[in-house]
């Protein structure tokens, strides 16, 4: 050990290569080991016989034998034959000297962006543009002051392949416009964003397919974060606006599949997938039909085809590639319908929507599809449908990891109530695990007290609006008609017993609510079937008809066990009325007509 210590020394004193030291000098350590054995048992020896002390710097003769004389040789020779290896001085090509300088350059100026000094990381990021290109050059045997200078693009003609430049130079101009856009610089973003997607499309840089799609895409959702979230220090949106326009359309441009300087049909139909996205949220319904029009181009299909005048069926495709295509536009189209209020062209899309077999979207896409879809049916009263599609949609956003999953849930909750469904939509398994999220909480709350029939609690959490909940444009229209369900179901359970019940029990029964809202609560139990009897307005008093135990009413007229039977049997009869009134007022007709003309004859 003691060997290999002292080897591993001298390797690093010396900047030596480990490899054979120790083979090479382990003969010789061992043996000036044995050397320092043999003079400390003399100078022990010499203590104990009383003689004097013998110092270090004297000299010593030893005695060994001729094995030890034949190892000092042959370890003398091997170390005198052994080559070490020294890299220390010696310089390394001029090709990782550069990239080195390059690297250097590039982090150095990102330290001081982090560091917030701008126009220094601006001047640092331009260096090493500068620095790739003279690199390239001089590579390329070119002359770098009489070359011709390819750092700008020209003003007339946007894109153009930029030569000599590398990756670093990419990275370098991303950044630029990263930080242009963070200070809201239009011109400065619009010149070095093309810059970028010059160099993206020269084959000199040898920019990977992956490494432009995450650039690309992190510049759009950079533009989109600042429209939607503008910094405090803007005085208008505009500005915001024309950005993120411009941004899109220049990324089109240059990905567009048969003209753009970087054909990219993948990630030319995505972008257009989230500048429709855009224009949707900045309210731009024109040109978001143009976007539209231009992905069903793009992807083979009619320009109409999800149009609610259209009758084409689009329940195959060719393949998935093409089905999934027409989902996700059809996402977008959906979207559109929604805004413009078309309920009509809404409902049309939606199904032919669904009806997309050979077809494998994102599960955000279907549960976009599936979210507008239940509020088409909750918009139609019919929220048994909306509580289906509001459950699919919260599954796909729960699949997607998106938090929208929330807001989905909490549609579905309000769907159920309406629905007066027994069921509590938190005892799927799905659902049970957001129970207690902060932005569910009140909801959960709410569906308690409406399955317990405790309307004071339902109202106090309604008022108060926990959660912020009712904050919601789209929960916010059904506040009133989930106070109508459980004010409904309240008074179907109190007055079951009774025959006879005055409407001021009811309103205090109802958290003391008007007695005319009472009445027009009771009316429409009445006229929906769902309660048989009349109402004293004189008295004040809801009569029920009682019914015999032989299931017959006290008029002696049947009654069916189930209230909407008896519902459709009143409405044959009133039919059956209507067409014999109707036919007798058609002889009567006749008759007069056949005098008019026995008259005009005799005239």
């Amino acid at each position: 050990l003691g060997c290999l210590a002292e080897a591993g020394r001298l390797a690093s004193a010396t900047g030596r290569d480990l490899k054979g030291t120790v083979t090479a000098g382990t003969g010789h350590w061992a043996l000036r080991l044995r050397r320092r054995a043999t003079r400390r048992t003399r100078y022990e020896d010499t203590a104990k016989d009383g003689g004097e002390r013998m110092s270090d710097s004297e000299e010593y003769e030893y005695e060994y034998d001729e094995s030890d004389q034949e190892q000092m040789d042959a370890d003398t020779a091997e170390e005198e034959s052994f080559q070490y290896t020294d890299d220390e001085g010696e310089s390394q090509p001029n090709e990782d000297d550069g990239e080195v300088a390059l690297e250097n350059a590039y982090y150095n100026a990102k330290g001081e962006r982090d560091a917030g000094e701008m126009d220094e990381a601006k001047a640092t990021f331009e260096s090493v543009v500068r620095m790739e290109t003279n690199q390239n050059k001089k590579a390329a045997g070119v002359d770098v002051d009489t070359a011709e200078d390819d750092m700008d693009v020209d003003e007339g003609r946007k894109f153009k392949a930029l030569k000599y430049h590398g990756s670093w130079s990419y990275k370098a101009i991303k950044q630029l416009v990263k930080l242009h856009i963070r200070a809201l610089d239009g011109k400065s973003v619009m010149k070095d964003y093309t810059r970028m997607l010059c160099v993206a499309g020269s084959p000199d840089a040898a920019i990977s397919p992956n490494a432009l799609e995450k650039g690309v895409n992190g510049m759009l959702d950079r533009v989109s974060n600042i429209m939607t979230n503008p910094p405090s220090d803007v005085a208008s949106d505009s500005s915001a606006h024309t950005l993120a326009r411009d941004v899109y359309d220049l990324t089109i441009e240059a990905f567009h599949p048969k003209t753009g300087v970087s054909p990219n049909e993948r990630l030319w139909f995505k972008t257009n997938l989230k500048y429709g996205q855009l224009l949707y949220e900045m309210n731009e319904t024109a040109r978001l039909r143009s976007v539209i029009k231009d992905l069903l181009v793009a992807s083979g299909q009619p320009a109409d085809i999800l149009d609610g005048s259209s009758s084409m069926d689009i329940s195959s495709s060719d393949n998935s590639t093409s089905g999934t295509q027409l989902m996700e536009i059809a996402a977008l189209q959906i979207q559109l319908y929604s805004k413009l209020k078309d309920t009509k062209s809404l409902r049309a899309c939606y199904y032919k929507a669904m009806s997309v077999k050979n077809a494998v979207p994102h599960p955000r896409t279907i549960a976009l599809i599936q979210e507008i879809g239940g509020k088409m049916h909750a918009s139609r009263r019919n929220f048994d449908e909306a509580c289906q599609a509001f459950f699919q949609a919260f599954k796909s956003y729960d699949e997607a990891g998106d938090r929208s999953r929330l807001r989905c849930l909490n549609y579905l909750v309000m769907a159920s109530m309406l629905h007066a469904s027994s069921i509590n939509p938190f005892d799927s398994h799905e659902a049970r695990a957001h129970r207690d999220d902060p932005q569910i909480a009140a909801m959960t709350n709410l569906v308690q007290a409406f399955h317990n029939d405790d309307i004071k609690k339902f109202e106090q959490i309604l008022k108060k609006n926990e959660g912020g909940i009712f904050n919601d444009e789209f929960i916010s229209e059904y506040v009133s008609d989930l106070l109508r369900t459980i004010r409904t179901q309240v008074i179907m359970r109190n007055i079951g017993p009774y025959t006879r019940i005055r409407l001021a029990r009811i309103a205090r029964d109802l958290n003391n609510i008007p007695i005319d809202d009472v009445e027009n609560i009771l009316v429409s139990l009445i006229l929906d079937g769902k309660l048989d009897g009349s109402i004293d307005q004189v008295n004040g008093i809801l009569v029920k008809k009682a019914q015999n135990t032989a299931g017959e009413k006290d008029g002696d007229t049947p009654v069916a066990a189930n209230p909407q039977e008896s519902v459709d049997s009143r409405n044959l009869n009133s039919l059956m009325k209507l067409t014999s009134a109707l036919e007798s007022l058609t002889v009567q007709v006749s008759k007069v007509g056949s005098k008019g003309a026995a008259f005009q004859q005799i005239m």
